[in-house]
């Protein structure tokens, strides 16, 4: 059985813990420290995505690997009106609401199914350097063995192949060669970019086609390279499709348009399928 967790109030009447703990930030008046540094050198030297990794990771960041990331939150921003966290917003901002809560309908809209790939990606690609790290024999073997486990119990392989790229993820190709580019560089150490290139090859050798790695996947990569827990990349995806969903929002608010639903009214889209009208 799991460690059963305490309240949080009969953890504080035992003692020796503060109602709130927290070693993100220590906010006092004139006075803003963020893990150690003060918000006026973080503004003047740091970028964004230096600033989520110090938040998010706790990681020093240098400026290539703060590019890196930065390049991941880069290459999910959007994916069109049809993605259902857009297309949500886009309806929301349609019905007279606020900007914010356009957008919290958006991103209330990313789950597992929707935004959660590249978590379950990281899962993957850990357990694949971990089997690896253990295993005498070599990292194919490895990714051959875990496609096929997944492949039995009819699981997904996350990160990989997409329904509207068929070919290859438009973002695959320069996300590698920056990840390779850091790699050369000593950045990051590639047990994790090697790890998701052999999954791929081992994905199409067990289909008999070309399943390439997606941006889940290439994104996945960079932070586990970095060394983010899975457990963030749900919040880092909400982060980068957020700015998509702003954009798409406050154009609909800018257009005029009101009260716009899924689909417009009598489109064969919807149909009925429950009993027949009583006489």
């Amino acid at each position: 059985m799991g460690r059963r967790e305490r309240s949080a109030l009969s953890r504080f009447r035992q003692g020796g813990h503060a109602w709130w703990e927290t070693a993100i930030s220590d906010i006092q008046p004139g006075r803003i420290v963020i893990r150690g540094e003060r918000i006026e050198h973080l503004v003047e030297s740091m970028s964004y995505a230096g600033v989520v990794g110090l938040m998010v990771g706790n990681l020093r960041l240098s400026n290539p690997q703060a590019r890196l990331l930065e390049a991941a939150l880069i290459a999910g921003v959007d994916h069109g009106a049809r993605a259902p966290s857009i297309a949500a917003a886009r309806m929301a901002a349609t019905c007279g609401v606020p900007l914010n809560c356009a957008v919290a309908t958006g991103i209330n809209l990313l789950g597992d199914d929707h935004g959660g790939a590249g978590e379950q990606c990281m899962e993957l690609l850990y357990e694949a350097a971990a089997r690896s790290a253990v295993d005498a024999t070599s990292l194919a073997s490895v990714a051959t063995t875990l496609i096929a486990e997944r492949l039995r119990s009819d699981e997904k392989i996350p990160g990989f192949g997409h329904q509207l790229h068929k070919d290859e993820d438009p973002r695959r190709s320069p996300m590698l060669r920056l990840i390779d580019g850091a790699i050369a560089a000593g950045e990051i150490k590639g047990s994790f970019a090697r790890a998701g290139l052999a999954l791929e090859v081992a994905l199409a050798q067990a289909k008999g086609r070309t399943l390439g790695l997606n941006v889940d996947g290439v994104t996945a990569i960079v932070y586990c390279e970095l060394g983010l827990p899975p457990a963030a990349a749900k919040g880092l995806f909400c982060l980068s499709r957020g700015v998509g969903i702003v954009a798409h929002a406050l154009e609909e608010m800018q257009s005029g348009a009101r009260i716009k639903g899924p689909c417009p009214p009598g489109d064969d889209l919807v149909k009925y399928v429950g009993p027949a009208e009583t006489t």
